[in-house]
């Protein structure tokens, strides 16, 4: 069972929406450690699944064209902060996807 989940709806599409979990991956890498891992390999006809981890972190997200549903598991020294972390992850996320429907 996730201690986060992040679920979005958009209307970007899945070419464009994968653009954007790319940079949501850029960006988690940066600011919080995490290691990332979104390759064609794991491109889908209708959704992509990318994974991320770092020391007591553990997710996925899924991509699809008009959904974006992330997913986290949370060590023991990281539950404490688990509603900090999930505010911060939802917070980029709909930054990107504000900014990838404003470039139309």
């Amino acid at each position: 069972m996730a201690d986060i989940l992040i679920e979005r709806n958009h209307t970007l599409g899945l070419v464009r929406a994968r653009k954007v979990a790319r940079r949501w991956m850029q960006q988690a890498e940066a600011a919080y450690g995490l290691s990332c891992s979104y390759r064609e390999a794991e491109e889908g006809e209708q959704a992509d699944t990318a994974q991320f981890t770092r020391a007591g972190v553990d997710g996925r997200v899924e991509v699809g064209a008009g959904h974006f549903r992330l997913e986290a598991t949370l060590g023991f020294l990281f539950a404490a902060f688990g509603e900090q972390i999930s505010q911060r992850l939802a917070q980029s996320l709909d930054e990107l996807l504000g900014a990838a429907k404003s470039q139309g």
